[in-house]
């Protein structure tokens, strides 16, 4: 996965794209307990609902599409890395639309 996410005056906006296409994200943070939670629209089809915490190595949290859930963990490029996908994905729920899978 390619995502760019802005973190500004609590709210987070940004862009990518994965294995399911591209899609760009809006949603909000808190800097005083730091939850976040956001949507990943994927243009021309569906989304999905993210809510999770940030702490020292990144953001941790859940997934919901449909009748799918997962966990995920996003973190930040190291120096010098190329520009490409950080995030770890772990199916939770046994029963998860194909158009949730993620790469």
């Amino acid at each position: 996965m390619d995502l760019v996410l802005e973190f500004k005056d609590g709210t987070i906006s940004g862009e990518g794209a994965d294995g399911i296409g591209v899609f760009v994200i809006s949603g909000s943070y808190s800097t005083t307990n730091g939850e976040c939670s956001w949507i990943k629209q994927y243009v021309g089809r569906h989304a999905v609902d993210y809510r999770g915490f940030r702490e020292a190595k990144g953001i941790w949290g859940t997934w919901k599409v449909g009748g799918g859930k997962g966990g995920f963990h996003i973190w930040p490029l190291a120096e010098g890395e190329p520009l490409m996908a950080t995030e770890k994905t772990e199916e939770t729920s046994h029963v998860q639309p194909a158009t949730a899978r993620t790469s």
